[in-house]
């Protein structure tokens, strides 16, 4: 699978051996120990998935993933090691991705990393109309515009994307993006549909590509 990997993360002994396991599955792991200059990093780099800490010297994980989730769709994995976060984190509104809590094993964030990556499989761009999916860089166009989705958004519409006119459930959509089985509600699908409608419309507002079934779920239409 490979890619670069960006380990945000004030500890250098755990830096240093998720970098090593990292690297053993292939990875291009780099470290920064504070938060601050991650944002300006990532602008220039482009890593192919972040691991952000929560808590960092100069500039908290929260933060940071707010000011990234700007300009990228960058995949964002948050690590805390504050049971109390965690509501908040699974919320996913700064645009995270997934969480680890501390203590965990190297072994299990190098699974997360590689799930996380493989959430999206290789998917064609709707060029007819005006819609253009990059899965290396988690990146949507219409009409040429970015339309600036976090990694969650771009996976739901590239999974959508891939079978044109099916009709997929809520809880089908939530066992694509969330593998890990989490629970969470069927209105956090309804907010990510809602999200992704409204950028597009930004772009387009004739654009109807995600339609609704009333008590079923919801489909991709080329129009």
């Amino acid at each position: 699978m490979g890619g670069r990997i960006l380990i945000v993360e004030d500890e250098p002994k755990l830096a240093s051996v998720l970098s090593d396991y990292l690297k053993q599955a292939a990875f291009e792991p780099h470290w920064l120990e504070s938060g601050l200059g991650v944002v300006e990093w990532v602008r220039e780099h482009h890593p192919d998935l972040i691991l952000l800490d929560l808590m960092l010297p100069g500039r908290d994980g929260i933060e940071i993933c707010k000011e990234i989730r700007t300009f990228s769709s960058v995949p964002i994995i948050m690590v805390t090691a504050r049971i109390e976060e965690i509501d908040r984190l699974l919320g996913l509104e700064l645009g995270a991705d997934d969480y680890i809590c501390k203590p965990f094993s190297p072994r299990e964030v190098v699974a997360r990393v590689k799930a996380v990556l493989r959430r999206t499989g290789d998917r064609p761009a709707f060029s007819e109309s005006g819609l253009a999916l990059d899965e290396s860089r988690y990146r949507a166009t219409l009409h040429g515009r970015d339309l600036q989705l976090t990694a969650v958004e771009f996976t739901l519409l590239n999974f959508l994307v891939a079978s044109p006119g099916r009709l997929y459930s809520r809880s089908q959509l939530m066992e694509r993006i969330y593998p890990d089985q989490r629970i969470v509600s069927d209105r956090t699908i309804d907010s990510h549909i809602k999200k992704l409608r409204r950028k597009i419309a930004a772009v387009d507002p004739q654009a109807d590509f995600i339609q609704s079934v009333y008590g079923v779920g919801y489909k991709f239409e080329q129009g």
